[in-house]
């Protein structure tokens, strides 16, 4: 994609389109890992009355937390990789789309 719909692309350097990019893709991935954390939190909270069974609880409590430190792990890794490496991923992703971009002309 462009860095917005209506800029063509030779009116960005590479490196602005880059930055747009990568900032767009951790926003969408910070959203992700708060909106997970919301989601489990709200479901356990939801469930918790319903749950008579001390040790059922523990291991819905274990479970959870387990879900969220290792998708949060995940993304915050993810996020890392992206940072040191975006010239060459988006790069790689900026030069296929002005090529299809092109191509459609």
């Amino acid at each position: 994609m462009d860095a917005t719909p209506g800029q063509h692309a030779g009116s960005m350097t590479l490196d602005e389109r880059i930055d747009k990019m990568h900032g767009r893709d951790r926003l969408g991935a910070i959203a992700f890992v708060a909106v997970l954390w919301i989601t489990i939190l709200f479901a356990l909270l939801v469930v918790w009355p319903h749950i008579t069974v001390p040790g059922i609880r523990m291991i819905l409590v274990a479970a959870g937390a387990l879900v969220l430190v290792f998708n949060t792990a995940a993304i915050v890794a993810m996020l890392r990789h992206y940072g040191h490496d975006k010239h060459f991923i988006y790069g790689l992703d900026l030069k296929h789309l002005d090529e299809m971009r092109s191509r459609r002309r």
